[in-house]
């Protein structure tokens, strides 16, 4: 199986060979992204420590430029078209750059939560702007080595946030990480008139209707999940903005952008039906195919996104480890994602992509097993190691697949709708992973030490009123000795508070990752609705349906729910 790209295949001799630094710019385009998503979790410890806010607070950070990216990516696409890639791309570059120098300056979490915001505002354009421009600079043989190159951007730029970032995290500061993406940044600017220009499409249509409606469900389920644990699963706790009958909001906004979603799919149905442009054409998803290699693609960025804020959440908060260790212990994971995702490809002619999907699934599902049983305070002993690099495997086979079932599953004249498809997919699942991976630690955190508390006989209910039992949060050993010497705690007391502490951290590590292993076990289900064709089995794809037709086929379908 091969990756679809947006214009037709052309033969290297029908047109001469064009430049490559075109693509440096377009490869660098991708590389901010991705390096910049993957520099928060490696600057963690550094945020905690300067911001004085909780690890979650990071973890939100990533959500807002997620949310951003699956938000409006949709209408990104349409951007890019309506005014040309190449002058947008242009545009979205620079306010990528100042978005990074807000975050080299933040002097609050606020601030750097804004960053992220305007960060992944640019990026919902970038995304649909590189394919574009790729299809706009070649063709042929070119074509098909850039979109390569695209992918192996991705992957190398989380490589490099990883050891860049840890290295200049714990010698520097985490600052100096992100200042690196202004240069990067303002050179993407400089080669980017170096690519061709491409003239706009005036009468490419913009849905506002439903970008509202896409944008404001994709924004209420990602802010419900990131704040169930401070606002409350079922009733509404103090940090709560306000409650709906003593409810919690999170899961009234979680079950409300559930449903504004729906309205988006209905809308866009009645939207094509009357011939007009939709936001997203809906028919990437008509198939069996099509949606199982959706649900796919939300599970593994998902269980991606959890694995690399629990990671890094351990290793520097509760253990109390620099950048550049965190960037090693997460090496054999980033590494094997990256080789997998390359070679994964050579499979496509012996095994099936539900044969894949299944299998790679399967492994996630073993490797977090297995880290939940052998998970102990060295994240870098050899049997952890094991682990991850398994993970790894199923990560980089799975990512790869997903991606080009969802393409070749849909026609060519929808590979912008794909793309869009993708990012949103992709971004959504980031945001969501990590939220529900920050709520889900904290909350079993919370509940593992209340359970040790119950019956201590050491730590006294005097001792206990000192402390604020109801904002528990992962502290390193250091920072609960402070606290504790702010409490009238003996010297046992403070030991004792200290192993609950080890032991609560540590337990809830390993029920987190025995839940991320749960996911995996249940995303084998769609994974068997994915194409059980070999690549040279795979359908031709019909012409897409003009206006015309989509409205007589909506006819037959009111007039059949009317016979009904």
């Amino acid at each position: 199986m091969t990756t679809t790209t947006p214009s037709a295949p052309m033969s290297v001799g029908e047109e001469p060979r064009q430049s490559w630094v075109p693509m440096i710019a377009i490869a660098l385009g991708q590389a901010i992204m991705s390096y910049n998503v993957a520099s928060l979790p490696v600057s963690m410890g550094g945020m905690v420590q300067s911001f004085g806010v909780p690890p979650t607070t990071v973890a939100t950070g990533i959500v807002m430029y997620s949310l951003a990216v699956a938000g409006f990516v949709m209408l990104g696409a349409k951007l890019v078209q309506r005014f040309g890639s190449t002058k947008v791309f242009r545009y979205v570059v620079a306010l990528f750059g100042a978005a990074q120098v807000l975050m080299v300056i933040s002097p609050t979490a606020t601030v750097m939560l804004a960053a992220q915001l305007c960060a992944g505002l640019a990026a919902s354009v970038i995304v649909p702007a590189l394919v574009a421009l790729i299809a706009n600079q070649y063709s042929g043989a070119q074509q098909a080595t850039a979109v390569g190159a695209l992918g192996s951007a991705r992957a190398a730029a989380g490589v490099t946030a990883f050891l860049v970032g840890g290295m200049l995290g714990t010698f520097i500061g985490w600052r100096p990480v992100f200042a690196i993406l202004i240069g990067v940044s303002a050179l993407v600017f400089w080669l980017s008139f170096k690519l061709k220009e491409e003239e706009g499409r005036p009468e490419v249509g913009i849905d506002i209707v439903g970008v509202v409606l896409a944008a404001s469900s994709i924004m209420m389920i990602s802010f419900g999940f990131n704040n169930l644990n401070r606002w409350g699963l079922g009733a509404a706790r103090p940090a709560a903005p306000f409650d709906i009958a003593g409810l919690s909001p999170a899961p009234v906004m979680i079950v409300l952008g559930i449903f504004l979603l729906q309205c988006f799919v209905v809308w866009t149905r009645r939207t094509q039906a009357a011939g007009r442009t939709p936001l997203l054409d809906l028919r990437v998803i008509t198939s069996k195919q099509e949606r199982a290699a959706v649900y796919c693609m939300f599970a593994v960025v998902a269980l991606e996104a959890m694995l690399n804020f629990s990671v890094p959440l351990y290793i520097q908060i509760v253990q109390g480890r620099t950048p550049i260790e965190t960037a090693i212990a997460m090496m054999p994971f980033n590494l094997t994602v990256f080789f997998t995702a390359m070679l994964v490809v050579k499979l496509y002619d012996k095994m099936t992509p539900r044969q894949i999907g299944r299998i790679g699934f399967v492994i996630c599902t073993l490797a977090l097993f297995y880290l939940s049983w052998v998970v102990r305070n060295d994240w870098t002993a050899v049997a952890v190691m094991f682990g991850l690099i398994a993970f790894g495997i199923g990560q980089g086979a799975l990512v790869t697949l997903v991606f080009n079932v969802l393409v070749t599953a849909a026609p060519k004249q929808l590979a912008g709708d794909v793309g869009s498809l993708r990012g949103t997919t992709q971004n959504l699942a980031a945001g969501v992973g990590t939220a529900v991976a920050g709520a889900l630690m904290v909350t079993l955190l919370t509940s593992m030490v209340m359970l040790r508390l119950a019956d201590n006989p050491v730590l006294t209910p005097a001792v206990l009123a000192q402390i604020d039992l109801d904002r528990i949060n992962f502290v390193t050993d250091a920072r609960l000795g402070e606290l504790m010497a702010a409490t009238t705690a003996s010297a046992e007391q403070v030991v004792e508070a200290v192993r609950v502490n080890q032991e609560s951290r540590i337990q809830a590590i390993k029920i987190g990752l025995l839940i991320m292993a749960g996911v995996a076990l249940l995303a084998i289900f769609p994974a068997g609705g994915l194409p059980a064709y070999k690549p040279g089995e795979i359908p031709a794809h019909p012409e897409p349906a003009s206006p015309e037709e989509l409205r007589a086929a909506a006819a037959e379908v009111e007039a059949a729910e009317a016979a009904r």
